[in-house]
Order: structure tokens, then sequence, then C-alpha cells
């Protein structure tokens, strides 16, 4: 038994076909005409541009846009002029091609890599894959192809790239291992959505498993089992067959509404990344929208996006949500987000550092375009205003001053929006919880960022293998403080959800009713088990776990408390 990330759920059985990467040595050498060897770099990068984009194109119907999007990323990035001019620089300084390129994207991965955040380190990946495709081009090799494979098959490969999961045959793939990868890695993020179940970052397993070993892939727990016996693959093909009747049954919960066994009706959404999200929001039976990241409009960017750029994607979630709830989050730049164009200082401690409100009101003229551009997206829907990163009352009556401030800039225009607009905030520090009381006075909703929430009160970096046992929401200490958060906003009379991972945690779901959350906003996936589980429980029945659950001590007895609970 081997053990990895756990990226992408259900059990996968089949016949493993290792993924050997093309062989891209090359011998550096010194161009004679230097203008020539750009020429040549530039009909490479040309083909390998026509032939991403035509993967992208597929990779909309075999995957799903949001996926897409990451493949034609790779064109921005390659085409990036900072990036070219770099690898034309170093051709006028005698570097062939392929060793210019080689060298840039060294560059830029030594760049990545460096982050604290695992997201931004996981973009090291986007930059193997576009190393590989220019080289592939300009050495005249192949790319791994994923089109022919046989049924049930076990893909095995270093990295699951974009450009590969764009020839996959979703039929035939039983299942994805990986050597590298974390959940929130791309290879994850496209397992996730072809339902194939995916165990990212097994050490060696390129090495270990041969071509033709049968192997089970284990997505939910994270384990992988080479060269099974008779008992274990049928034991095996009993929990899939048990897991797939089990999605099926989650059928019966699609057009309903969520509510408690005792009728307490919650409401239950989606968060999203993009407007394009928002489809697989309403495939999945979202409610609304309970968090849109608004930050990934200025990371896919070259520049600021303008007003009217933020104007007509907000307004495109509001009109694909019709009238149901779409809470947007304002601008949470720094920390694991780094936009180049804003050329933020480099920090030390870049996550108790310059970032999120505290970027935006430092730059008020900046804050205020997207203000405005949410403030005109209103007038077409339900919109709500969320503020990011929130540690004191003075940063939301500073941010709610500048949206009056916009408000009567449009009155003046002539121009339309929601003047009963709800601004929130998003409870993730904590002294935002500690302070839940006093802010609730001020804001028309919260929302608990359980995600960012763990890491500040445990200290600990969920990407960091030494200190990620603390990171839990089962810890004593979180759960004081989500409890204290929801008594605070319904205290005052004001919605309060949770758009953390914990939200859809089917074993914390009980103790979210039994505190009183109104609100669980969860991937898209998550929607019909989310609402089944909520389904489940009484509030009675849920307070008598919560009673118990506050009255230990350690993080195991949480958990093993409601392990044994579990509907």
């Amino acid at each position: 038994m081997y053990q990895g990330v756990n990226a992408s759920d259900g059990i996968g059985i089949g016949t493993a076909r290792v993924a050997v990467d093309p062989d891209l040595t090359f011998v550096p050498k010194t161009p004679k005409d230097p203008e020539a060897e750009k020429q040549r770099f530039k009909e490479a990068l040309d083909r390998f541009s026509e032939k991403t984009y035509a993967q992208a194109e597929r990779m909309k119907t075999s995957v799903g846009e949001k996926e897409a999007e990451i493949m034609s990323g790779h064109v921005t990035m390659a085409t990036d002029p900072f990036m070219l001019d770099e690898i034309n620089n170093r051709i006028t300084d005698g570097r062939c091609a392929e060793q210019a390129v080689n060298e840039v994207c060294d560059m830029f991965y030594d760049m990545f890599d460096a982050s604290e955040e695992q997201l931004i380190r996981e973009r090291c990946a986007d930059i193997q894959d576009i190393r590989t495709g220019e080289l592939c081009e300009l050495l005249g090799k192949e790319v791994i192809d994923l089109s022919s494979l046989p049924p049930n098959s076990i893909v095995v490969v270093h990295d699951l790239t974009p450009s590969m999961t764009a020839t996959i045959d979703k039929e035939n793939v039983a299942g994805v291992i990986t050597e590298v990868g974390g959940r929130t890695s791309h290879s994850a993020i496209i397992a996730r959505a072809l339902e194939i179940p995916a165990v990212l970052s097994m050490p060696d397993a390129c090495t270990i498993i041969k071509n033709g070993d049968v192997c089970i892939v284990d997505g939910t727990k994270g384990e992988v089992e080479v060269g099974p016996s008779q008992d274990e693959l049928e034991a095996a093909k009993a929990e899939a067959h048990k897991a797939a009747a089990a999605k099926a049954a989650l059928e019966a919960f699609r057009g309903k509404e969520t509510v408690t066994a005792d009728g307490d009706k919650k409401l239950l959404v989606a968060n999203i990344g993009n407007p394009d999200d928002a489809n697989g929001a309403i495939e999945h039976d979202a409610e609304g929208i309970g968090l849109f990241r608004s930050e990934f409009l200025f990371m896919d960017a070259k520049e600021l996006p303008s007003e009217d750029d933020q104007f007509g994607a907000y307004q495109k979630v509001a009109l694909r949500m019709k009238n149901q709830p779409v809470i947007i989050r304002t601008l949470d730049v720094g920390g694991d987000k780094e936009i180049p164009y804003m050329n933020l200082q480099k920090e030390d401690n870049p996550f108790m550092g310059y970032r999120a409100i505290r970027y935006c009101l430092d730059n008020p003229d900046q804050y205020k375009v997207q203000i405005r551009a949410l403030l005109r997206a209103s007038a077409f829907g339900d919109i709500k205003i969320m503020l990011p990163l929130v540690t004191s009352l003075d940063e939301v009556r500073r941010a709610k001053g500048l949206i009056e401030a916009c408000k009567s800039e449009l009155d003046k225009e002539g121009i339309d929006y929601n003047k009963d607009i709800e601004v929130g905030t998003m409870i993730e520090t904590p002294a935002a919880s500690l302070i839940a009381d006093n802010l609730a006075a001020e804001c028309d909703f919260f929302s608990i960022g359980t995600n960012d929430l763990i890491g500040y009160t445990m200290c600990a970096d969920r990407g960091n293998d030494r200190v990620r046992y603390l990171y839990s929401v089962y810890n004593p200490a979180v759960l004081r403080s989500i409890k204290r958060v929801i008594e605070c906003g319904n205290e005052k009379g004001i919605m309060v959800g949770m758009c953390g991972e914990a939200a859809a945690d089917p074993l914390f779901i009980p103790l979210l009713i039994s505190f009183g959350l109104g609100e669980f906003s969860v991937s898209a996936p998550a929607i019909l088990r989310t609402r089944s589980i909520i389904s489940k429980w009484t509030k009675a029945e849920a307070d008598e776990l919560a009673e118990k659950a506050l009255s230990l001590k350690t993080t195991a007895e949480v958990k093993a408390l409601l392990e044994s609970a579990a509907k």
C-alpha cells in the first residue's frame, strides 16, 4: 500500500499505463545568425500556440470551459512580453533557442517555487508544460498522447499536465496516479472535473509501478495498491459499487430545498473563481453563489481590468444566477496571490503583510474602480459585496465610506444600481472572530473563511508537511472561534455563512447546524452531498453532539467523536 494526496474521490481499478516524458535533451550551440534563430523560435512558438489553442477547444467539450482556460492560459503566459524579451535577449547574447527557453523557464520556475503559498508554487507545473511544448516544437518531438488508451487504464505520470488532459480519453481512464501535485493543483482540478479517481504525490510512482501492473486507486483516502490480491480486488470492487450507488442516490436531492430533518431551511450555495463557473453551480443545483473570488479576474489579466471589464464579468454572473444571491469578494491580492503588474514589494511574511483589504484601502482610486463595477452589476441581480481579511472595525467603515462615495458618483451620472446593496465581511482572522459582535453591528452578513481562519488561529500553513497536523477544523480553539462568530451574527440578525472547505465536511456539518449557520457555500460538485447530510440531522441531535464536542480538549478526541456519530 502506497500513500499519496487524496485529490479526486472514488475508487479506480485497472491496468497501469506509465507515460514516459519525451527525451528533450539537446547540445547547446551558438547560433551563427541570432535573428534567424529568433525567427526559428517564433515559428516554434506559433506552432505551440496553435496546438495549445486547439487543445483548449477540445477541452471545452471533453472537460469543461474552466479547465480549457488553463490551457489557453499557457499561451498567455508563453507570449507574455516579459518572457519573450528574456528569451530573445538570450538568443542575442549567443544562446540557441532551446537553451534560451530552458533558462527562462528555469527563472520563472524558481520564482514561482520560491513562493510561500501552495497555489503559486503549483504554477510551476504550467511552466513545465510550456517548456515541454516549446522544446518539443524546436526539437521535433511529440508530447505525451493519452488519446488511445485501452479500457480501464490507470494513468501513471510524473505530473498530469493540462496538455496531456486535452488528449485524454475519459471513458477509458479508471484512475490517475502522479508523483507531484496537491489538492489545489491543476492535476487535481482536472481530475475532479473529469470525475476520475486520483492520487497525487505518490513518491517514485513512475519507478515503482510498471506497465501492466494491476492497481487500485482510492482517490478518497489517497491510497494506491499495486498488485492487489484477489480478496483486495473484490473488496475494492464492492467499495466502488457502493460509492457509485451512493452518488446515484444523491440525485434524489436535486431540485429540493435544503432543510434539516426537522424542517429548518438552510441556503446551499457554491464557491466560484470566474464567471463561467456559474454554469457549473447551476448544473449542480446551487441556490446561489456564496463566494466569487474576484482576484482571478486580475490574475488572468496582463494589466488592471477596467471598470467595464469587471462590470461585464460581475453582470454575467448576476444574470446567469437570475435572482439568486451572488456574494462577490473584493480583490484579495497579496499573500498567496502574486500579480506581477501590481509590483507588490517582496515581504518576509506576506500572509501577515500588505494584502487584501489593506492594499485596497491604501489604493482607493483603484478600489473604487472595482466598487463601481460591482454597484453597476447589482442592477442586474442580487449582488452582495464582501470584504476580505478584515481585522478591525475601521477597515469596514472606510470601505463602506468608499462604497457610499461611489454611489454618489453613479447617482450624478444617472447610472442604475441597487441602493440597498448588502456589504458583509469575510471572517478569516482571529481578530475578526474576537470582535465579531462589533463587526455584526456594521455588516449585513458574515461569511466564515475556515481555510484561512484555521491557519491563522493555529499558526500553521496547510501546505507545510511538518505542521499540517495542526491544521484542523476539529481543533477546540477553531470550534470555539466558529461558534462565537455564528452566535454574534445571529444575535444581530444578520446572515452568517461559511465558504471554507469545512462547510462541506460531512463530519462537521452537524456542529454547524447546532451553532446556527444559515448558509453553506461549497464547491459545486459537493452541493447534493451537502444537502443530503444536512437533511439527516435535527437541531436537537446536532445540539447534543455539539455539547459533547465542545467539552473535549483535543483535536483527536473531537474527530473521533464526530466519526462515531456520522450519518
